[in-house]
């Protein structure tokens, strides 16, 4: 029998439900993501860190826990919150339950709160820390959860040291925000020898290797704070090479900053497998994967956003971005032809 446990909104509004996973307190940003599959991935995306996801579908973990589909080693997000966990998984894959997992990963769980009313409130007031407790929460976990703040995000979660990995016509330097595996193992099937580099790597060292292309990764946080102001400075001075690049998610908005557009915070994000992107060109809609907070404000967007007319993707001619994610584990596959489209623009740049 679960344990009782609480969900305190920075607003004062509780919830009540039981505890799976680790029985531990989390404070932090309640994030909605309306996947119906790819909790794995979602779990193990690096760009949760600092957040609290709350699964829009009721019914989570009934294929179990599957290591081939993380998209990374570790869980960055710090609490986990759905209707049902699935207690009986079944998937020939499957290695264990979503709870076990969840208590040798250490991150806290809530379950059987009404979920469906909790999106609404962040729909409704935007997105709002929140505070999973064992016990009936007060005055004091309200103030915590409203105090919680993300900084230094992409530091927290970027490879360490530099990593070589797949063979072949072209080189890539990834430059690893928090990259999901998805990306590199994309490259790596278009015929590519990826060199992953860490966030703060100066851009002599990058084009150093003498790269075909460049890929900005995906990551966490906000893409205007101040710890990555050199991160920007640093993709400034790698898009004057002339070298291709190609930036996705985070990687789309400090290429953005680095070129004189501004960002800002979204009221709920766009997080889930079902978001419509519209090519402003083609005119032709893409269902696409996404996980954000914050949006590139521009007027000239390659791609945007069908529900909200927000900024998908951005074209510099030689470089180009995306919001969503090409890649989509987890998700659908709609978008991948821009991995075809990076690799074309290399081709024209080995060429010249």
């Amino acid at each position: 029998m679960l344990n009782k446990a609480y969900l305190m909104l920075e607003n004062g509004t509780v919830f009540e439900g039981e505890s799976f996973g680790l029985k531990a307190e989390a404070a932090g940003g309640i994030v909605f993501a309306t996947g119906m599959t790819g909790y794995l991935e979602t779990l193990t995306d690096p760009s949760y860190y600092g957040q609290i996801i709350l699964q829009t579908f009721p019914l989570i973990g009934n294929y179990g826990v599957i290591p081939d589909d993380f998209e990374s080693e570790s869980i960055a997000a710090l609490g986990y919150i759905v209707k049902y966990p699935c207690e009986n998984p079944s998937n020939f894959r499957s290695e264990g339950t979503l709870d076990c997992w969840l208590r040798e990963r250490g991150i806290a769980g809530l379950c059987g709160i009404d979920t469906r009313a909790l999106t609404k409130i962040i729909r409704e007031h935007g997105t709002m820390n929140g505070k999973i407790s064992q016990t009936p929460p007060g005055e004091a976990d309200r103030a915590e959860a409203a105090a919680y703040c993300v900084s230094g995000a992409v530091a927290a979660v970027s490879s360490k040291s530099a990593q070589i990995s797949g063979s072949g016509r072209y080189r890539i330097a990834l430059m690893d925000f928090g990259a999901k595996r998805g990306i590199a193992e994309a490259l790596k099937n278009m015929g590519c020898e990826i060199y992953l580099f860490p966030h703060d790597t100066p851009a002599n060292k990058i084009l150093k290797i003498k790269p075909d292309g460049i890929m900005l990764s995906n990551g966490p946080g906000d893409p205007a704070d101040s710890a990555n102001v050199p991160i920007v400075k640093t993709i400034a001075e790698l898009m004057k090479s002339g070298v291709p690049v190609f930036g996705i998610c985070l990687g789309h908005q400090l290429m953005a900053l680095a070129n004189g557009y501004k960002t800002r915070k979204l009221k709920f994000g766009h997080r889930g497998v079902n978001q419509p992107v519209k090519d402003t060109a083609a005119g032709r809609v893409y269902i696409t994967s996404q996980n954000h907070g914050y949006e590139v404000i521009a007027d000239n967007s390659s791609f945007i956003n069908v529900n909200d007319g927000s900024c998908e993707g951005l074209d510099y001619g030689h470089a180009f971005s995306v919001q969503f994610h090409p890649e989509a584990r987890g998700g659908p596959l709609d978008t991948g032809f821009l991995f075809e489209r990076f690799m074309e623009r290399i081709t024209e740049y080995a060429t010249r």
